[in-house]
C-alpha cells in the first residue's frame, strides 16, 4: 500500500536511511539525525510537497519525497525527489511504483520539473531514473567528501507538465488530501513509470 507518510512512520524511515548515512554515499548527511529529527523533517516537507511511504503488513519497506529544489521564487515549479528502499525490499518494483506515484502526485499539484541529484556512479539510481524518463543535466564535479574520498553529483531532470505563461500557483499538499484524484492515485498507482 502506498500512502501519505504519518509521524509514526519516524523510526522506520530512520532505519531505512540510516546505512546510507554511516554506510554508503546516497545522501552526504554524516552522522544520524535520530527519529525526533526525521519526524520534525516529514511534518515539515509536509507541509507543501508529499513523502509518501510504501507499506506491507504494517512495515514500512520505502519511502519518497520531494522538496524545494531552490529558494528564489522563480523555482517553486521545480522540485528535488528522494527515494530510499529497505535492503531486505530491493529488485521488487517497490522503488519504480512508488516513485512514479510521488510524480503523479506533483503534477496533481503542479510542479512542472522533477530534478533527481545521484552520487556518481549510482548505477542503479540512474538506471531507474532513466527509465522513468530523466535525462542527464549535468554533472557536480567532486562535490562531497564523505567515506575517505570526493564524489561526483550528477543531476538528472524530468518534466512533469508543460511550462505555461502564467503558471498556476503550486498547489500544497495538504490541500490536495482530501481529494478523489489524490486518493485514486495512491490506491491505484501511477499512470506509468516513465
Amino acid at each position: 500500500m502506498i500512502r501519505t507518510a504519518r509521524d509514526e512512520d519516524a523510526a522506520a524511515i530512520h532505519a531505512i536511511y540510516a546505512p546510507s548515512i554511516t554506510e554508503g554515499v546516497a545522501t552526504f548527511e554524516t552522522e544520524l539525525p535520530g527519529v525526533d529529527v526525521m519526524r520534525e523533517r516529514i511534518r515539515v516537507r509536509l507541509q507543501h510537497y508529499p513523502w509518501l511511504v510504501w507499506e506491507e503488513s504494517g512495515d514500512v519497506l520505502a519511502y519518497a519525497y520531494a522538496g524545494r529544489f531552490r529558494e528564489r521564487a522563480a523555482y517553486d515549479w521545480i522540485a528535488e525527489t528522494s527515494i530510499y528502499v529497505h535492503a531486505g525490499a530491493y529488485r521488487r518494483g517497490i522503488a519504480r511504483r512508488l516513485y512514479g506515484v510521488l510524480l503523479d502526485a506533483m503534477k496533481l499539484q503542479g510542479i512542472t520539473q522533477a530534478v533527481g541529484v545521484i552520487t556518481l556512479p549510482g548505477t542503479v539510481s540512474v538506471a531507474m531514473h532513466e527509465k522513468m524518463g530523466f535525462t542527464p543535466a549535468g554533472v557536480w564535479r567532486q562535490s562531497g567528501y564523505k567515506l575517505g574520498q570526493w564524489w561526483d553529483v550528477g543531476v538528472w531532470q524530468k518534466l512533469l507538465l508543460p511550462a505555461v505563461s502564467p503558471p498556476c500557483p503550486v498547489v500544497p499538499y495538504p490541500m490536495m488530501a482530501g481529494t478523489s484524484a489524490l486518493r485514486r492515485l495512491l490506491a491505484e498507482g501511477p499512470a506509468s513509470t516513465n
